[in-house]
């Protein structure tokens, strides 16, 4: 995980505790800060308490990328995209992973801690984070949804 050494924010909710603590300290073996943001234990929580914390920090510049962890990855990737700015991909596999940097410049990793196990989240994690954007093109149309209030706007709906 050399090519991007930025700190990194991270969250959770319950049912993916345990995995964000696997990957905090895996990150944190790689020389890159992260910041926790929770929780900070196994008991119940609201996913979108913790999506909007790091997609908050990701959208306002705080943080160029973030990590986002529940039971499917769904309910974060969804609650966080919410944000402007923030492309938030659920990655499961390693392909996605990969894609989601290089053509969509992804800049919160989204996993599901009931879907893929610690050794694989790893995996995932270090190529997300070891991955460039390949630009050109790919900003073209990053900008065509990045740059918009509402994506409906002077488009004709059939």
């Amino acid at each position: 995980m050399e090519s991007n050494s930025a700190p990194v924010i991270i969250g959770s909710d319950h049912a993916a505790f345990s995995l964000k603590e696997t990957l905090k300290h895996y990150v944190e073996q790689k020389n890159i800060a992260v910041t926790d943001v929770g929780p900070h234990s196994a008991d119940a929580v609201d996913y979108p308490d913790y999506a909007f914390l790091v997609a908050g920090a990701v959208s306002s510049g705080k943080y160029e990328r973030g990590i986002l962890l529940c039971g499917t990855g769904l309910g974060m990737s969804m609650a966080a995209n919410k944000f402007p700015h923030v492309r938030a991909a659920l990655c499961n596999d390693l392909f996605s992973a990969i894609m989601s940097r290089r053509h969509n410049n992804a800049n919160i990793l989204v996993m599901g801690g009931r879907v893929i196990g610690d050794v694989l989240a790893k995996e995932i994690v270090s190529a997300w984070m070891e991955t460039p954007f390949e630009g050109g093109r790919h900003q073209r149309r990053i900008d065509k949804f990045d740059d918009m209030g509402c994506p409906l706007n002077g488009l004709n709906i059939i």
